[in-house]
C-alpha cells in the first residue's frame, strides 16, 4: 500500500512501478497532480471484486445483487450484439465509498467559448482536468477563477482507461438506474473500441451514438417497449436543453466577437445568462421533470458550463446520420468511423460535426479505401437518447492510450483496442487504412 506522505517514506518498489504504469496510462502531468491521479486509480483498482463473486456473497444487499445481474447481462450484450470489446472491463465491481469517482474542472476565458486545454504527452489536449478529490478540484478551480476564467466543477460517475486496465463497475454508477447503467457501460466500451487523440468532440459523440443505439437494442431484445419509450422521452427532454444551450452559445459568440468595451460586454453577458436561466426554468416546468442542471443554476451559469455540453453533442447528429447511412449495421458503422478517424480533423469535422445533407457520404466516398458493406444482421438478431451523467461532465477522464501511430505526419493518431483488456494488454499499431479490421 502507499505510504502516507506525511511520513516522508518511500513506497515499495512494486508500488512505485505500478504507479508509474498507471501514470503512463493516464497520460497526466508530473508532480503532485500525477501522483494524486495515479494514487486514485490504484485505489479504484484495488477495490475490484468479480461481479459473480459479489452476486453470490450472502452479505450483498438484494438491491445491489439485482443491479449486478442486470450489469452482467448488459455486459454480455455489449460484446455479443453491439460488437464492443470482449475483455475484462466491467466484469468486476468496486465500492469506492464516495458519490463520484473523479471531479472534473472545465474552464473558459471570460469572453470566449473556447475551452482552456491541458495537453499531455500521450493523449494529446483535453478540455478538462480531473481530480480524485472534490476538495482538490475546487482548489484548482478557485485558482483558475482568480486568473479570470469562467469555471465549472462536476462529479463524474465513470471513466474509461481505454482498456489499459480492467475498468470496474463502481458504486458511483449505480444511482442512475439499470438502463442508464447499461448505457454507461456501452459508452465507455466504445472508447476502448476507438479513440482519436486530441478530439474529444469526435470521441464523445461517437460514444453517445453507440450508447443510445445500444440501449435501444438492449431494451428491444428484452421486450421492454414501455421502458424504451420512457428512455427516448428522457433523451428528447435532454436534447431540448442541448438545443437551448446551442442557441445561447450563438448569442454569446456574437457578443464576444463584437468588440464592445469589456465592462459593457460583461454586463451584456450577465443579461444573456440571466435570460438562459429563465428559459431553463420554463423548460423544466413544461417537462414536469426534475431540472437536470439545477446545480449550474444554483452556482451561476457561465461559459464553462456551455463548453462541457458542446463536447458531447455538437457532433452527435452527424454520427447518427452515419449510422442511418450504414442501415444500422454496427460493424459497418465502426469501420466507417475508423475511416473518418484517419482523416485530418478538418475533414472529420466537416463530415460529422458540421453535417449537411450528403456530407457523411461524400466524406466516406472521398476516403482512401471504399466502404466495405458487411451487414451482419444484428437488427434481426434482436427482433427488430444523453444519459444524465453525459449532460454533466463526463469527458474522457484519464484516458489511456493503448496503441497509436501517425498515418501521416499531419493526421491525428487513432487508438484502438479490440483484445483482452487488463494490466498487460497486447499492443497493435495502425499502419494504414487496410490494416483496420
Amino acid at each position: 500500500m502507499l505510504t502516507d506522505s506525511r511520513q516522508n517514506q518511500c513506497a515499495p518498489a512494486i508500488v512505485v512501478a505500478r504507479l508509474a504504469l498507471a501514470s503512463l496510462a493516464l497520460g497526466l502531468l508530473s508532480g503532485c497532480y500525477l501522483l494524486q491521479a495515479a494514487h486514485g486509480e490504484m485505489q479504484v483498482l484495488e477495490k475490484r471484486r468479480p461481479i459473480g463473486e459479489v452476486i453470490e456473497d450472502p452479505r450483498t444487499p438484494e438491491s445491489l445483487r439485482a443491479t449486478l445481474v442486470q450489469v452482467r447481462e448488459a455486459r454480455e450484450f455489449a460484446t455479443r450484439v453491439l460488437h464492443l470489446p470482449d475483455n475484462r472491463s466491467y466484469r468486476t465491481y468496486a465500492d469506492i465509498g464516495r458519490p463520484y469517482v473523479v471531479w472534473n474542472v472545465v474552464a473558459a476565458p471570460e469572453f470566449s467559448l473556447d475551452p482552456k486545454e491541458w495537453c499531455f504527452p500521450i493523449v494529446g489536449c483535453v478540455a478538462y482536468r480531473g481530480y480524485f478529490s472534490a476538495a482538490k478540484a475546487r482548489r484548482f478551480a478557485l485558482r483558475l477563477k482568480e486568473r479570470g476564467f469562467d469555471v465549472s466543477v462536476g462529479g463524474v460517475p465513470a471513466y474509461s482507461t481505454l482498456g489499459r486496465f480492467a475498468d470496474p463497475v463502481m458504486n458511483t454508477m449505480l444511482p442512475y438506474g439499470g438502463i442508464e447503467l447499461a448505457g454507461i457501460i456501452f459508452h465507455e466500451l466504445t472508447h476502448q473500441l476507438l479513440y482519436v487523440r486530441g478530439d474529444s468532440s469526435f470521441n464523445e459523440a461517437f460514444a453517445v451514438t453507440v450508447e443510445h443505439e445500444g440501449v435501444r437494442r438492449w431494451l428491444l431484445s428484452q421486450g421492454r417497449t414501455a421502458a424504451l419509450q420512457r428512455y427516448e422521452q428522457q433523451n428528447a427532454r435532454d436534447l431540448d436543453y442541448v438545443r437551448l444551450f446551442r442557441r445561447y452559445r450563438a448569442r454569446l459568440e456574437k457578443l464576444y466577437a463584437s468588440g464592445v468595451p469589456a465592462e459593457q460586454m460583461r454586463e451584456r453577458k450577465r443579461a444573456v445568462f440571466a435570460a438562459l436561466a429563465q428559459e431553463m426554468a420554463r423548460l423544466a416546468a413544461r417537462s414536469k421533470a426534475a431540472a437536470p442542471y439545477q446545480d449550474w443554476l444554483d452556482e451561476g451559469l457561465n461559459n464553462a458550463d456551455l463548453v462541457s455540453v458542446a463536447t458531447y453533442y455538437d457532433c452527435l447528429p452527424g454520427f447518427e446520420q452515419l449510422l442511418r447511412h450504414d442501415d444500422g449495421d454496427l460493424r459497418r458503422f465502426y469501420s466507417d468511423v475508423r475511416q473518418l478517424a484517419r482523416e485530418p480533423q478538418g475533414k472529420r469535422d466537416a463530415a460529422v460535426c458540421h453535417t449537411t445533407a450528403g456530407a457523411v457520404s461524400s466524406a466516406l466516398d472521398a476516403g482512401a479505401q471504399p466502404i466495405k458493406m458487411r451487414w451482419q444482421g444484428e437488427l434481426a438478431e434482436i427482433g427488430g437518447q444523453q444519459r444524465r451523467h453525459a449532460l454533466r461532465l463526463d469527458p474522457e477522464a484519464r484516458e489511456a492510450v493503448l496503441s497509436a501511430q501517425a498515418v501521416e505526419r499531419e493526421r491525428s493518431e487513432v487508438v484502438e483496442r479490440e483484445g483482452l483488456a487488463g494490466e498487460e494488454p497486447e499492443r497493435e499499431s495502425l499502419q494504414a487504412p487496410e490494416d483496420v479490421r
